[in-house]
């Protein structure tokens, strides 16, 4: 009796110290390779919006975040699999991505934007891009847009690792366009030199395709952490936390 009894003990405190580890660290997922959301310092180090954004959230919740680099075109399966517990990349909320994951409350909305050369004629007018090579990152609500918008209509969409390995095909001429997000386009590239000669062509707003904005992604059955996340998102809004960090990087409003 004495050794089921101490059996029993030691399973519970096991049990207890499982979920102690838990609730001390938040394990996200993220693709640092766009900026100003989330890439690398000269340090290696992760920054951007959205990596000050989680920071700010685990500070709230009194949880360390534990960041995971992946390829975005990754990050659900691996979320799924249990390598991390949330994806915290500039992931918009489509309806597909709903029937894979749970999201958050939402982080922020920003539009999209088709950029090219100066001298460009590409806009809106399908017409203009037909023929076209217009350059998408994988796995991204750019890329679903142009390839069920655009490519039907004779546009050649091609998609890359991540949108910064499409500037310098753009800036050599082998691209004649990118389908991005508009921040992303703006510091990420156009205020850059290398963006100097290029463009916002046109702004891309599409709700069943770019969905709700942008959320942290959890597994379905994840309701602890999904309260957590929400509950501390929640705290920063009151406290002047989620404008002060935004104020860092936009100079007008990302969330509606």
């Amino acid at each position: 009796m004495k050794k089921h009894i101490l059996a029993s003990l030691i399973l519970a405190f096991s049990g207890l110290s499982h979920t102690a580890f838990a609730q001390q660290t938040l394990r996200i997922g993220v693709d640092p390779t766009f900026a100003p959301f989330e890439s690398k310092a000269t340090d290696g180090s992760l920054q951007g919006f959205d990596i000050d954004l989680g920071n700010a959230i685990c500070a709230q919740a009194k949880v360390t975040c534990q960041w995971v680099e992946i390829g975005f075109d990754a990050t659900i399966p691996a979320l799924n699999a249990r390598k991390f517990d949330a994806i915290l990349s500039a992931m918009a909320m489509t309806e597909k991505r709903r029937e894979q994951v749970a999201f958050s409350d939402m982080l922020y909305n920003t539009p999209n934007a088709l950029i090219a050369l100066n001298s460009s004629t590409l806009s809106h007018d399908t017409a203009s891009l037909q023929g076209k090579k217009i350059g998408v990152a994988q796995g991204t609500i750019q890329e679903t847009y142009a390839k069920k918008k655009w490519e039907p209509q004779g546009v050649e969409v091609i998609s890359y690792a991540n949108q910064m390995e499409i500037y310098p095909d753009l800036v050599s001429g082998r691209l004649d366009g990118s389908l991005t997000n508009i921040i992303s386009a703006e510091q990420g590239f156009l205020d850059k030199p290398e963006g100097k000669n290029f463009a916002i062509k046109a702004t891309i707003t599409d709700k069943e395709v770019f969905g709700d904005g942008v959320g942290i992604a959890l597994r379905k059955d994840d309701k602890t952490n999904l309260q957590l996340i929400n509950q501390a998102l929640a705290e920063i809004h009151k406290n002047g936390t989620y404008d002060r960090l935004a104020k860092k990087y936009f100079n007008y409003s990302v969330y509606p």
